[in-house]
């Protein structure tokens, strides 16, 4: 591994430790606990979509007439990784995006698909996003969550862009949810294909693929200039604190949801 990619590590692992012990993990014990987490998380799995396509637009060449880029190794590891994230196949085998999957594996448990759907298609362009946002209907710690990716992306700095996309994001969440997914199917007897087809498919793209191929591109964006290494130290942190943030807020939510349902079962007995 580059040095300076462990240097970007262990500058951020204090914050990787405070995400991968968070409370949250603890309170995802069922599949409405899943629900609750996947009806915001999916704010996060539209905007990394994002970053994908902002770094794409800064490392290809996406204009017509078309031109060779300055750096071909970074555009074919972007145009790899895009492959897979905007044009994978789903469980049914259709070529599909890994926002689309986990839509579909939103629905397959039932939770609720309507409100990122409505924001998506409400949502215009990058100039008018923040605004939109800052209107929307969403709590303040996914409006945080976005602005803070979307500010990124308008920076147009392709380093700091492939920092958020790459140490930004989460890297146990899959696991948790396998272990809950198998204990649902188990104990219901019910298949929950699409779900376990997707964080498959995230586990096993992320850590065999993507993420050493994101690794990769940073090193290549950066070479030896220490004020980008410095720069995606700064981006790789305030992106964790967000997340941080953002699994806060979920957290709350699934105990108030834990909570809303122990006071109706009370109520109903003593009724």
């Amino acid at each position: 591994m580059n040095p300076n990619i462990e240097k970007v590590i262990e500058q951020i692992q204090p914050l990787r430790d405070e995400l991968k012990n968070h409370e949250l993990y603890k309170s995802l014990n069922s599949i409405e606990d899943i629900k609750v987490f996947m009806e915001s998380h999916v704010y996060a799995v539209w905007d990394f979509m994002s970053l994908l396509k902002g770094l794409q637009i800064k490392l290809t060449c996406t204009q017509i007439p078309w031109k060779p880029n300055s750096d071909s190794k970074s555009a074919r590891l972007i145009n790899q990784i895009i492959v897979d994230e905007e044009s994978d196949l789903n469980f049914n085998g259709e070529p599909k995006s890994h926002f689309e999957m986990y839509l579909e594996a939103m629905d397959e448990i039932k939770a609720d698909i309507k409100p990122i759907e409505e924001f998506c298609s409400e949502v215009k362009d990058l100039d008018s996003v923040d605004e939109y946002i800052s209107k929307s209907n969403i709590s303040p710690e996914i409006k945080s969550f976005l602005k803070f990716s979307f500010n990124t992306i308008k920076g147009w700095k392709a380093h700091e862009i492939a920092a958020a996309f790459t140490f930004g994001r989460e890297e146990i969440i899959p696991d948790m949810f396998l272990e809950i997914i198998k204990k649902t199917e188990q104990s219901k007897k019910i298949s929950l294909n699409k779900i376990n087809y997707y964080l498959q498919r995230h586990i096993d793209l992320d850590g065999d693929e993507h993420g050493p191929l994101a690794h990769e591109m940073i090193s290549s964006l950066c070479q030896n200039d220490a004020q980008k290494w410095e720069e995606v130290i700064k981006i790789s942190k305030e992106a964790l604190k967000h997340r941080i943030s953002l699994w806060s807020h979920i957290d709350k939510c699934i105990k108030s949801n834990i909570r809303l349902e122990e006071k109706k079962v009370l109520q109903y007995a003593n009724n």
